[in-house]
């Protein structure tokens, strides 16, 4: 194997490109993750993976082995998000744009419009890789749509290094060689990013944990939340929700939190007369749906719904634009008409 390496670097390093895939290939899809983490759009990440790639393959000369590659690449991956990360070329919020429908007044606005959520099909490989023994999270609770948007609050470097410690699970001196910095350095800013994760992320103790993915359990509340959805039912869709419940839009950043303020910003929509089908996906390690409305010209889509569980209930729900429905193997319309 390690003789295989070897002849794969070497033809690389001399303008092979399919030995460089054969080199790069399966790590991949958790650099995207990683890019994901850091970025937290995937669009974004896709871009930064791109970089990254073409990063490495020009800079192949300058791998000195004394890290492995899987790391090497880690490292350039990093870079590359920081410097997106510092360049503020983000996706803006946009305004609220559904004809005749009136929102209540939020509870909060979002600040990071740019939120964008990561289908479930691309991370095979991706959140089963060994991590270092210096990992603090499952992979599964930081790929969470929560995860990921307590990070996007944390300055740059924090970011990088709470991911690469906590979640990778990368030695200290590992990530000071990464971020060119020192091993003080980074402990202070993971001292620093720890704390802010603790104030951003919202407090679960009290809350019972969600049921296992793809589970009897979870299949349950889905159907329900689908039946109440389709049938604009907005009592049995409110009895779903627990009190605390977390409504939001990004890149609109309107945001809604407890079970009645939630209630009334539905309440519009599912008297307006709008009919609804919601087709099943999955996002983030969390159940997901692409929304679709008829109209009298078919039945086309109308966004993206991630929802996050406790016990029986919904906690959060997470409504994305209709955009985002082709990177899940949606079709933009439905066949069939009203």
């Amino acid at each position: 194997m390690a003789l295989a390496r070897t002849d794969l670097m070497s033809r690389a390093r001399s303008g092979d490109g399919e030995a460089f895939r054969a080199l790069t290939e399966p790590h991949r899809r958790e650099l995207q993750v990683h890019c994901y983490r850091m970025l937290g759009s995937f669009q974004d990440a896709e871009d930064a993976l791109q970089d990254t790639m073409l990063a490495a393959w020009r800079g192949l000369e300058r791998f000195d082995g004394r890290a492995s590659l899987r790391t090497w690449l880690y490292r350039i991956a990093t870079n590359r998000c920081l410097d997106v990360l510092r360049s503020a070329r983000r996706r803006p919020a946009k305004q609220w744009d559904i004809p005749g429908i009136e929102p209540p007044e939020p509870t909060g606005l979002g600040e990071i419009p740019w939120l964008e959520p990561y289908p479930d099909a691309l991370l095979d490989g991706a959140i089963s890789v060994p991590l270092g023994p210096e990992a603090r999270y499952e992979q599964t609770e930081s790929i969470s749509l929560a995860f990921v948007t307590a990070l996007q609050i944390l300055p740059p470097r924090q970011l990088a290094v709470l991911i690469l410690r906590d979640v990778l699970g990368f030695h200290a001196h590992e990530v000071a060689d990464m971020l060119d910095t020192s091993v003080e350095s980074v402990k202070s800013a993971l001292k620093r990013a720890r704390a802010g994760m603790q104030r951003r992320l919202p407090v679960t103790t009290d809350r019972e944990p969600p049921p296992a993915g793809n589970s009897p359990g979870e299949d349950a509340i889905v159907a329900k939340f689908v039946s109440a959805y389709e049938s604009a039912d907005i009592d049995a869709m409110v009895a779903l929700l627990t009190d605390d419940v977390f409504l939001s839009m990004p890149p609109v950043p309107l945001e809604y939190r407890g079970r009645d303020i939630v209630a009334r910003f539905f309440a519009p929509i599912f008297g307006s007369g709008r009919r609804y089908e919601l087709v099943p996906t999955r996002a983030n390690c969390q159940p997901a749906f692409g929304v679709y409305r008829h109209t009298p010209t078919g039945i086309h889509g109308s966004g993206l719904f991630v929802l996050a569980l406790a016990g029986d209930r919904v906690c959060a729900m997470t409504a994305f634009e209709k955009t985002i429905l082709p990177k899940f193997g949606l079709p933009q319309s439905l066949p069939g008409a009203q």
